[in-house]
This record gives C-alpha cells, sequence and structure tokens, in this order.
C-alpha cells in the first residue's frame, strides 16, 4: 500500500485488512469485551466506556468485576442507592462519573431500551463524544470511530500531525471523521474500533513505537521521516498549584467517628468526608488556626500529613484527632459509623488516606 501523504484525507483509507487480521491473532482479552463470534452486550460496553474514562485498564478491572458482581443488570444499577454506588466506585477517582453513571442508569431503564447512535449516547449524563462513539460503535455497529489517547497517537503519526495536543484535536478529530466513511471500516466498525485502542495499547505507545512490526506501518508518513516518537506533540503544562487543609478524626467512647458529606455537585461531590477546614491556595494552615475550625473543643493531636494529587492541583491534609465521651452528630453537620464499618462508605481516595493514617499503630 503506498504512503499515506501527510494531511491527506483523501487517502485516509487505511489497509484496514491487515489491522483487522492482526486484531483477530493479538486483540485483548478483556472481561467486557465480546469474544469472536459474539454479540457486544451493551451493558458491559457502557459501563467500560464510563469506567475507563481518564483512567487505565489494569486499574478498571477490578472494579469492573466489582461492579458486575454487584449490579449485574441495567436493573439492579438502576435501583441501587447512589451511596452503594459510590462506595463500590471509591478509589476509581472522578467521582462524578459514578453520580451519573447512577442517574444514567435509571433513566435508561425508565426507556426500556438501549440508545443505538452515538448522538442518542451523548444526550445522557457523563456521556461526551468519544464515550459516545466508542458505546455506539462497540456495542451497536455504528460507524463511527472514537478518538481516545491511543487513537490519537496514531492518526498524529499516520498523517504526521505536528500541531501540539490538544489544539491538534480539531485536525485529528476530522481524519478520523474521514477514515470512518472507508466500507472496511463500516463493515466492522466495533471491532475496527477496538483494533486501534489495541494498536496504540501495544505497538503504537508513546516512547518506543515497534514500527517495524506495526500492521499500518507501510501507510505511516511518521515512521519513514523518523518522527513516529515525537508524535504527537504537547503544549507544555503549567505548573500544578498546591492546596492545603486540615481533617479531624473525632471518635467518641463507642469508637465511633464522625463524618459529613460533601456537597452533591464539584469535586468528590456527594462523597463521604472527616470534617475539616476549607482546602485553600498557596498557604498551610498553621495548628492554632485549624484547630479553631475544629469539630468540637477537645484535646487534639496532629497525626501527620496526606498528601493526593488530582488532576488539576496536588493537596496537603495535615490530620488531627481527638476523642470525646459523645457527640451529637447531626449537630456537627454530619453522621456518626464505628470505625469498623468505615470500609462500606463512599470515601473517596484522599479521605481513605486520613483514615488509614488515624487507625495505624502508633510509630507506623
Amino acid at each position: 500500500m503506498p504512503v499515506i501523504a501527510p494531511h491527506s484525507l483523501s487517502a485516509a483509507a487505511l489497509d484496514w485488512a491487515a489491522l483487522l487480521a492482526w486484531y483477530d491473532r493479538a486483540r485483548r482479552e478483556l472481561p467486557w469485551r465480546a469474544r469472536p463470534g459474539e454479540t457486544a452486550d451493551p451493558y458491559r460496553v457502557w459501563l467500560s466506556e464510563i469506567m475507563l474514562q481518564q483512567t487505565t485498564v489494569a486499574a478498571v478491572i477490578p472494579y469492573f468485576h466489582r461492579f458486575l458482581q454487584r449490579f449485574p443488570t441495567l436493573d439492579a444499577l438502576a435501583g441501587a442507592a447512589l451511596d452503594e454506588v459510590l462506595a463500590l466506585w471509591a478509589g476509581l477517582g472522578y467521582y462524578a462519573r459514578a453520580r451519573h453513571l447512577h442517574s444514567a442508569a435509571r433513566l435508561l431503564a425508565a426507556r426500556g431500551d438501549w440508545p443505538r447512535t452515538a448522538a442518542e449516547w451523548h444526550d445522557l449524563p457523563g456521556i461526551g463524544r468519544y464515550s459516545a462513539a466508542a458505546i455506539a460503535a462497540i456495542g451497536f455497529g455504528e460507524p463511527v470511530l472514537a478518538v481516545d489517547g491511543n487513537v490519537a497517537r496514531i492518526l498524529a503519526r499516520l498523517f504526521v500531525i505536528e500541531t501540539p495536543l490538544p489544539a491538534a484535536m480539531a485536525e485529528i478529530s476530522a481524519i478520523a471523521s474521514a477514515i470512518a466513511m472507508a466500507p472496511e471500516f463500516r463493515a466492522r466498525p466495533g471491532d475496527a474500533t477496538q483494533a486501534l485502542f489495541d494498536l496504540g495499547a501495544s505497538l503504537c505507545v508513546k516512547t518506543a513505537p515497534l514500527c517495524t512490526i506495526c500492521p499500518l506501518g507501510g501507510a505511516c508518513a511518521a515512521m519513514p521521516r523518523g518522527l513516529a516518537a515525537e508524535l504527537p506533540r504537547r503544549a507544555a503544562k503549567p505548573a500544578r498549584p498546591s492546596r492545603f487543609g486540615a481533617q479531624f478524626w473525632l471518635t467518641d467512647a463507642e469508637d465511633r467517628v464522625l463524618l459529613r458529606r460533601r456537597p452533591g455537585h464539584g469535586l468528590l461531590g456527594g462523597m463521604a468526608e472527616l470534617p475539616g477546614t476549607p482546602w485553600r491556595d498557596s498557604v498551610p494552615w498553621a495548628e492554632a488556626e485549624a484547630l479553631a475550625q475544629a469539630p468540637v473543643a477537645t484535646t487534639w493531636r496532629r497525626l501527620g500529613t496526606v498528601r493526593h494529587v488530582f488532576t488539576h492541583f496536588a493537596l496537603a491534609l495535615d490530620v488531627y484527632a481527638g476523642a470525646v465521651a459523645a457527640f451529637a452528630a447531626a449537630d456537627l453537620g454530619g453522621y456518626a459509623r464505628h470505625t469498623r464499618l468505615l470500609a462500606a462508605e463512599p470515601l473517596p481516595s484522599v479521605m481513605r488516606k486520613c483514615v488509614r493514617l488515624a487507625l495505624a499503630p502508633p510509630g507506623v
């Protein structure tokens, strides 16, 4: 096959026969993926695509298995309490995805059938253009190409797109739309999409791509020019800012701990947390300043600092422990849970770090 000229949409017909033959031999076995000859399960496809947003396959697989065990069907997920969904999601991050998943499940259950097109999926909570296209192509055979990080990297190399990301996405999306018109893609859109996902995950990787054994090597404009490892280029990221706060581990004589619920919107929305100060920029909280915002007046002992990195900032939390004979949780804007029951609470990863610090034996 002749080399595809950079930026040539008219030459966007790739060697699908070679790519799909490679995929049929080397495809990854994933718990949400239909085996050859099987029909894709829309519930598994949808659930996996939501979990995979900004998360690696390796991290998702154990969560996916736990979710299926507890919520084996759409109706089971739709009928569950949000707290139970959030508790199973805890540790996977980006918790708005769990809230949107639960909302969408209830809408889908009420609807009574599955949407079949990307446009319909895009109307549901928490489903952007990429996820909608992936679900429609893999689950229902709509000829649309979902552009994730793997596909963007492949196309940037095939067509030598040197504009840095994210600015290059407009050009990459235009090429993806042209590619999806190819008859070979339209014949097997789900497999073709997943073939590109797998190619980017195994051969056309970020560093040291395995160009010599790539099924699309003959169509790649970057490889003969020695540019594959350099593409796609990325705009420089600004430095991640730091934020600071303090959290309070307050227990009573029955070994119950005070928790509160975060607002239902925004960062970690709807999750449980230890009470604490606001998280502020730049300046750490002095101990006296932090303890002035403690939920009760008692003797507080500083346990240490928990550090956690979010997408847009790094967080440092000083954790303080205190004990009283009893506390009125509702009057303190929260609720009480026995410490042995905390594993079932919808605590995000950063709060689980605080809990582990509070429960660690002295000196550990």
